[in-house]
């Protein structure tokens, strides 16, 4: 896993990330999975958007 200073939360956020970009790779050697992979990739952009809000959070905590 790569590193990066953060709360739980963050480092759960970026497990989940890598995990599905593991079963991306995993999915791009099997004929017909193209819908699977666009869910898969709708997803990480969620977990994506999730792992933004969280560090923009950590990061005005931190200031205060």
């Amino acid at each position: 896993m790569s590193y990066e200073a953060g709360s739980k939360e963050c480092r759960h956020l970026i497990e989940a990330k890598e995990s599905l970009l593991s079963t991306l790779d995993a999915l791009s050697n099997i004929n017909s999975t193209d819908l699977i992979q666009n869910q898969i990739k709708k997803i990480y952009n969620e977990l994506e958007q999730m792992h933004d809000n969280r560090k923009k959070i950590e990061s005005a905590t931190s200031y205060l």
